[in-house]
């Protein structure tokens, strides 16, 4: 894994290249002048697989989605190419080399992580549409593999624990940049601001989503004590990335980076976990007994999202008139109809957008509905699974984000105060954004969003270990 591309082997690769090239300009069959180049690729999948890592986490912001409808099949590149190979090269040693380590494969987290995903080969199988299903579950393994697996491996230092943030972070905010200066010349109006970070992402609730997640890091760096030619730098990066949040007018965004500040002050007060339960019960309670005002209250609220700011915020509870709320509504409603269908196996992972239009009713519809499936799928992280892999696919979900955050906090209080303890925490936190956001869309099947959900969870594994070690040799 640490080899180097050595002078003779330039020296090979050159002549290949020479060669195949006289061979294609003699037969005018040019696409052999790539093949130099895929085995130079698979060279350093084989050898280099932690720098090819570095690569496609620096890749995944700017990486661009190409889409063919005649065989249902959508593409980022150049990453998911690279994550596919990396997946294949993985699961061909873990079956045919050196096999995976044990002590990762039963890590709890890990433990949830394959939970999850042998029910979701269970429900593609018994699936309405396996092929679809099938697919979907062979694209979520090339998300879990290399950005949760191989990275558990590749950080094993904590400067690259560090340089683990910074390498997603950079290219995120070059595309914040590109997206701000676009969106300017529409006067950073509302309208404008669902598709002006495409080719890169291809609307603004999964742009609003990867900003969230990556707000608490900004942050941090902008914040701490350290060195002031890297400080200004990340002051820089953090005001680009919150103008970004703010500009995407994703109302979800700004949910989810308050439930991470509510999580921030309750870990920095350091406050109790039964008065916090107390607290949500409590909360719950007033809501119960408050409900029916409340429903009366979101049902007059007619503020719709717009170019103003205190009008879109209000907009959120508006379930009378908003289109956008409305049409999710009607979404979440026509998922619990396919899994009352199927409650045990549900639908198939993947399967939805194929099959929610019969279950939709004629008066919950929206100016935005469609028969086709061909506007996004259930927008939510935990109702999708129980339409599409029935009960047992939301407890898998609900598992895995459990434990996920769970384990999480507890190698955030075993790691020794300083910088590293501080980067878990706001792992901790970016993962909280995405749990948050979760409940109203769903983003894990996109690299955008894996690349930094898988990733802070890995971050969070390799530090467990580190600490063990550590652990271990001060008892020695």
């Amino acid at each position: 894994m640490n080899e180097v591309l050595t002078e003779k082997k330039l020296y090979f690769f050159s002549g290949l290249f020479l060669i195949l090239a006289a061979v294609g300009i003699a037969t005018e069959f040019y696409y052999v002048l790539a093949l130099p180049f895929a085995m130079l690729m698979l060279y350093f999948l084989l050898t280099q697989l932690d720098k090819v890592m570095w690569v496609v986490l620096f890749a995944t912001p700017l990486s661009i989605t190409l889409t063919h409808k005649g065989f249902n099949l959508g593409l980022s590149l150049p990453t998911e190419p690279l994550l596919a190979l990396v997946t294949g090269i993985v699961v061909f040693q873990a079956f045919f080399g050196t096999g995976l380590k044990k002590d990762i494969i039963k890590h709890p987290i890990s433990l949830a992580i394959i939970t999850y995903l042998v029910w979701m080969l269970v429900t593609s199988i018994t699936s309405e549409m396996p092929l679809i299903s099938i697919k979907y579950l062979i694209a979520r393994l090339w998300f879990v593999v290399p950005y949760f697996l191989v990275m558990v491996f590749v950080l094993n230092t904590d400067l690259k624990k560090e340089v683990f943030f910074w390498v997603f972070l950079v290219p995120l905010c070059g595309v914040a940049v590109y997206t701000l200066v676009i969106h300017s010349q529409y006067s950073f109006n509302k309208e404008t601001s669902v598709w002006v970070m495409y080719p890169f992402f291809k609307e603004h609730t999964s742009w609003g989503a990867v900003l969230a997640m990556y707000f608490p890091v900004s942050a941090y760096f902008a914040f701490r004590k350290g060195d002031w030619g890297l400080k200004s730098v990340a002051i820089m990066l953090f005001i680009i990335i919150a103008l970004a949040v703010v500009l995407s007018y994703t109302r979800a965004a700004w949910i989810s980076l308050m439930a991470a500040a509510v999580v921030w002050l309750i870990i920095k007060l350091k406050i109790k976990w039964p008065y916090i339960a107390l607290g949500v019960v409590g909360a719950l309670l007033v809501v119960a007994a408050s409900w029916s005002n409340i429903m009366s209250k979101f049902e007059q609220n007619t503020a719709v999202s717009s170019d103003d700011f205190s009008e879109h915020v209000s907009s959120i509870s508006n379930v009378s008139s908003d289109a956008s709320n409305m049409e999710r509504i009607n979404r979440w409603k026509s998922a619990i109809r396919l899994f009352n269908e199927r409650p045990v196996l549900g639908w198939g992972p993947g399967t939805y957008m194929f099959v929610y239009a019969p279950f939709q009713k004629p008066w919950e519809k929206t100016i935005i509905s469609t028969n086709a499936g061909n506007r996004g799928n259930a927008h939510s992280e935990y109702i999708g699974p129980l339409a599409e892999s029935g009960v047992l696919g939301l407890l898998t979900v609900l598992l895995l984000f459990g434990t996920i955050f769970i384990y999480g906090l507890r190698v955030y209080f075993n790691t020794p105060t300083g910088n590293n303890k501080e980067l878990m925490l706001m792992a901790i936190l970016g993962l909280v954004t995405y749990f948050t956001h979760g409940v109203l869309n769903n983003f894990l099947d996109m690299d955008k969003a894996s690349a930094p959900f898988w990733g802070f969870t890995a971050l969070l594994v390799a530090q467990d270990f580190a600490n063990k070690k550590n652990a271990l040799k001060e008892n020695s």
